[in-house]
């Protein structure tokens, strides 16, 4: 069972199309810089389209992914993808002012952009629901229809519907990254504030708020409260979306 596992999470036909995805955004990220600072900047670098975004995030993650072995961390990656990613994908549609740019081909890259990272989240959690179906838990061996605990065959009834929760840790990892990645927005925006505007995460705590609904928190909690709020938001909302997750997962291993 241990080597079926690992095969499951090494799955290569994942590995070329997580990366070779990761190939075509970074391919296509290095374009929308080129016009950036050539057409639209005249040649000069605009340091608040640097690609280190919650929703560039995933583009490095698809890069590294088939290069890493270790089940746990495959894991979390995923949970970071089907949770933080499917988030900031549908919540960028919230509100479209900044995919709008100077040069259709940037809005519609844009747009594209932002529907990928939905679908790369819906699969990410396909997969890694495929995956801890063949997870054992508490000895059970799981077969369509029946359950095998030991010598004794015992229909769903007989089951801990608990036995069935999908691990949480995995989720925890991927709070970590977020919030790692967190932490180094926020020292690349410090740390290049001085060769232009930059708002890495939008939690630039040196400009004011910009999400819709967090901006509206100002004039009430200040900025690096709002800040701080809308961080504690994305995570919830990563949370609700794991749940959800959870969720299908139960109700597809009862097989209703």
């Amino acid at each position: 069972m241990m080597a079926d596992r690992n095969i499951d999470i090494n799955n290569r036909n994942t590995d070329k199309l997580f990366f070779i995805t990761g190939i075509i955004m970074l391919i296509s990220e290095i374009i929308k810089q080129l016009l950036l600072t050539f057409i639209i900047g005249g040649g000069k670098y605009n340091w608040w389209y640097f690609p280190f975004q919650l929703c560039s995030i995933p583009m490095y993650m698809l890069l590294i992914y088939p290069w890493i072995k270790r089940r746990m961390a495959k894991l979390s990656m995923l949970c970071f993808l089907m949770s933080y990613t499917l988030l900031s994908g549908m919540m960028a549609f919230a509100d479209t002012s900044g995919m709008h740019y100077p040069l259709i081909i940037l809005t519609v890259h844009s747009y594209v952009w932002h529907i990928l990272l939905i679908l790369i989240g819906i699969a990410s959690g396909i997969i890694y629901l495929s995956i801890e179906k063949e997870r054992p838990r508490h000895g059970d061996v799981y077969k369509r229809g029946t359950h095998i605990r030991g010598n004794l065959n015992v229909g769903d009834s007989d089951i801990d519907r608990g036995s069935l929760d999908l691990s949480f840790c995995p989720f925890i990892y991927a709070t970590v990254i977020y919030l790692s990645c967190c932490l180094i927005a926020e020292l690349l925006d410090h740390a290049l504030d001085g060769f232009g505007t930059i708002n890495m995460f939008y939690i630039n705590t040196d400009y004011l708020m910009q999400q819709v609904v967090f901006r509206e928190l100002i004039p009430l909690t200040g900025n690096t409260a709002a800040i701080i709020i809308y961080i504690a938001a994305t995570v919830l909302g990563a949370f609700i979306l794991f749940n959800i997750w959870a969720f299908i997962f139960k109700r597809s291993a009862f097989g209703k």
